[in-house]
């Protein structure tokens, strides 16, 4: 069972959403939930004003599927790990679906080393040649989200059983130790729990995902932080901030605008 669960703005912002512009999060079936994040939805109109849509760094990578496109071959993309913020700032109808991966395991459906996808957008039929095609066509006719569900999860349970694993097992115990820690272990404990040389260790995550293992259990830490912050609603925000790490004000606001973009309070009124 997976330890670690992503959030993101929309989730923690939830004020901003209107029926302009609307992101909804679904959960994977039993089979994929080792593999799955979570599915999700953006649907915005944006026809009288600019509606702007925030993504935060959450460990994971993306498969887009742009619904909209009036092209097959690029209306779906593949994008890597993030280590900062974005802002998407939309001016037209727009609908997105996007399947999050969990990052240790990830290239079981994605074919290629994360580090591969690192500050790009990787259109999904460079990848999986004719069967993005297939995918994305079957989507943009599908009856609602039950329906591109259903056809998503198809097609990722057959990658299962036609494709070995490729996922390191290095990399896969780091990141399972630093998912049962949430963030907050350092690459010389790592190194002891997995019995690799720290060189080792930053070695693979660098080959495998793009980033160092401290850049990511960076990462993780701040998400841990921010699904306490958002569910616990009867500890106070500094004895949080403190539990994960963040003793003064500077470093937790440092953070906050790395990853997110704005202050704490600005989120969390």
């Amino acid at each position: 069972m997976r330890e670690y669960a992503p959030i993101q703005a929309p989730i923690l912002q939830s004020d901003l959403l209107d029926s302009n512009y609307q992101y909804r999060e679904y959960s994977p079936s039993r089979s994929l939930k080792d593999f799955v994040a979570c599915y999700w939805t953006v649907d915005v109109n944006a026809s009288d004003m600019n509606k702007l849509h925030r993504v935060i760094p959450d460990g994971c990578v993306d498969i887009i599927f742009d619904l909209k496109s009036p092209s097959f071959s690029r209306g779906a993309f593949v994008v890597g790990l993030m280590t900062e913020y974005e802002v998407l700032n939309f001016s037209a109808k727009s609908s997105f679906f996007g399947i999050r991966f969990y990052s240790d395991t990830a290239r079981q459906f994605i074919c290629y080393p994360l580090s591969e996808l690192i500050g790009n957008h990787v259109f999904l039929e460079d990848i999986w040649s004719n069967k993005a095609l297939f995918l994305v066509e079957e989507m943009m006719s599908a009856q609602g989200i039950s329906e591109i569900i259903k056809k998503v999860e198809l097609m990722l349970l057959k990658f299962l059983i036609l494709n070995e694993s490729h996922t390191d097992s290095l990399l896969k115990s780091s990141m399972d130790y630093m998912y049962a820690n949430q963030g907050m272990i350092s690459i010389r404990m790592l190194a002891e729990k997995v019995n690799y040389s720290e060189r080792n260790i930053r070695r693979t995550f660098q080959k495998e995902l793009g980033i160092g293992p401290k850049e990511f259990s960076g990462v993780i830490r701040f998400q841990s932080l921010l699904r306490e912050l958002y569910f616990d609603s009867h500890s106070r925000f500094t004895d949080i901030a403190v539990k994960y790490g963040y003793f003064d004000q500077p470093h937790l606001i440092k953070s906050f605008k790395r990853y997110y973009g704005l202050s704490p309070t600005q989120i969390f009124k």
